[in-house]
């Protein structure tokens, strides 16, 4: 099997990191671990992987002041793995710069995806000749032009601007807030999420069959939405 990339397992109980260590080897990754923060520092600045694997609960410093110091000169995508599974542990750790988030416990191929997901965004860039397409729907961002079933949609610049945003990044979990900022501003009142869930609304009625059951533009409850990466991943 071809070697893939090198993932940093920053992991503190040592039955979940041989867990991981089977599965990621299996799947070809090249696997190196840390059972510390410290560690994990050590090795990303030394080793530079192509991905981490970060438990938040670590003995000596916690997950989030780990991806804080890494976001500081590194844009090495972050995958969270962790047993915390509140609300305001996934905002803060997508905030604090992580590209996904999943709770422990989780199947192998699960984790899998995830990691093939993050690491396809990671070596796509954000290239304005793009086009992105899932399923029916696909847009151009050099025409500015939205189609589903190739039949232009029609939507205001605001529209368009928050699809843009998403399609971007597909597969990556975008906050309320980071969205707001980026649409409205800095300035925006942050939280005040109405006039994007109007926005969103709107928009879902002019893509989707059905907006109860979006297939593209996808809702994590309370914490933002996401863009659908692959065919499997609609609903």
């Amino acid at each position: 099997m071809k070697n893939k990339e090198t993932i940093l397992v920053v992991e503190d109980e040592g039955y979940i990191t041989r867990v991981l260590n089977t599965v990621l080897s299996a799947s070809g990754y090249k696997v190196i671990t840390a059972a510390t923060g410290a560690g994990a520092n050590a090795l990303m600045s030394s080793r530079l992987p192509d991905l981490v694997l970060l438990d938040l609960g670590l003995p000596d410093i916690d997950g989030i002041e780990v991806l804080k110091k890494l976001r500081e000169w590194s844009g090495i995508p972050v995958l969270v793995v962790s047993a915390r599974g509140m609300e305001k542990d996934k905002i803060s750790a997508l905030d604090y710069g992580a590209d996904d988030y999943i709770t422990k416990p989780f199947s192998a191929p699960e984790l899998l995806a995830r990691i093939r997901a993050v690491l396809r965004r990671n070596g796509k860039g954000k290239s304005a000749d793009d086009v992105y397409s899932v399923g029916a729907f696909a847009i151009d961002f050099t025409k500015r032009q939205v189609t589903v079933d190739e039949e232009p949609i029609h939507l205001t610049q605001v529209e368009y601007r928050i699809v843009e945003l998403l399609a971007r990044q597909p597969g990556c979990v975008l906050t309320y807030d980071s969205i707001i900022s980026q649409i409205w501003g800095p300035y925006a009142i942050s939280d005040n999420t109405m006039i994007l869930r109007v926005n969103m609304s709107n928009i879902r009625h002019k893509l989707e069959k059905n907006n109860m059951a979006p297939q593209y533009i996808l809702t994590e409850i309370g914490i933002g939405y996401r863009m659908a990466e692959t065919e499997e991943e609609r609903q």
